[in-house]
């Protein structure tokens, strides 16, 4: 950093929300994007990442589905069409009201509003789901208090049967690094912050803050084995395009194929019974 560079932005306290008694920095976003978050490009490619996600974490109708940071829904909405049973939980009660619309001919999809730092304490959900995603920073990466993603990550964990199997996306920061060059690296935490403009559904524009986990290849593998899950893949990823390219310094996003030890073992990421 030279003398002209701004200090880093400070970070928002996320752990004020554990108890219930203080509001996710997310929320406020969410609350003024609403329905136009869909608008954004990023959301688009809802089919090919569903496609993906079928195929890879071998689902098939009836199975069930915990989609962590739903968001409005649109993952978790599309599963359901083709027969799964999803939960999705979100911090944004916006979000959640909105996927409960847009899911109103959709019985085997339901929403609640939740804090996914605590889902290792809902003995309800625990070892309930042959799948779980957690996608496009869906809770995983929003964390910015130290220790917060290996909450996540441990509820994500402690959701799967001992067959299930995980699907989880988390920002690259070797291309953080080498591309964000309107955003600031704080490389202590590893988090990327950008001061972008969102818009509501009215068009209304204002300035917010983003804050991003951003991790390594490496820091996933050791990630996933402390809270119990061992790594299948980790492939190259963005929105839209969700593939099996290898793990490079050149693409925004990781994504990472876990399970739990019963899983067969198959170095494709295809189910192997």
């Amino acid at each position: 950093m030279s003398d002209a560079d701004p200090p880093p932005a400070e970070l928002p306290d996320t752990r004020r929300f554990v108890d219930g008694d203080e509001r996710h920095w997310f929320e406020d976003l969410a609350d003024h994007m609403g329905a136009a978050y869909l608008r954004y490009s990023f959301t688009k490619g809802t089919v090919q990442e569903v496609d993906f996600i079928v195929e890879k974490l071998g689902l098939g109708p009836g199975d069930r589905v915990l989609d962590v940071g739903c968001g409005p829904g649109r993952h978790s909405l599309e599963l359901a069409r083709r027969g799964m049973s999803v939960h999705g939980v979100d911090v944004s009660e916006t979000f959640v009201a909105l996927a409960r619309s847009l899911a109103v001919d959709l019985p085997n999809a339901s929403f609640e509003r939740f804090d996914a730092r605590r889902l290792a304490e809902r003995d309800d959900l625990a070892g309930r789901f042959d799948a779980v995603i957690c996608l496009c920073q869906g809770a995983f990466g929003l964390m910015t208090a130290d220790g917060d993603d290996e909450r996540v990550a441990r509820g994500l964990a402690t959701s799967l049967t001992p067959s299930g199997r995980l699907l989880l996306s988390a920002f690259n920061a070797y291309f953080a690094v080498k591309y964000h060059v309107e955003a600031s690296f704080d490389a202590e935490r590893g988090v990327s912050h950008e001061v972008t403009e969102i818009r509501s559904p009215t068009g209304a524009v204002r300035s917010a803050d983003l804050w991003t986990g951003c991790y390594t290849p490496r820091e996933l593998r050791m990630l996933m084995s402390q809270v119990g899950l061992d790594t299948r893949a980790i492939w190259s990823s963005e929105p839209g395009r969700f593939g099996t390219q290898p793990a490079g310094t050149e693409s925004p996003e990781f994504l990472v194929l876990a399970c739990r030890t019963l899983w067969p073992a198959g170095g494709d990421g295809r189910i192997r019974w």
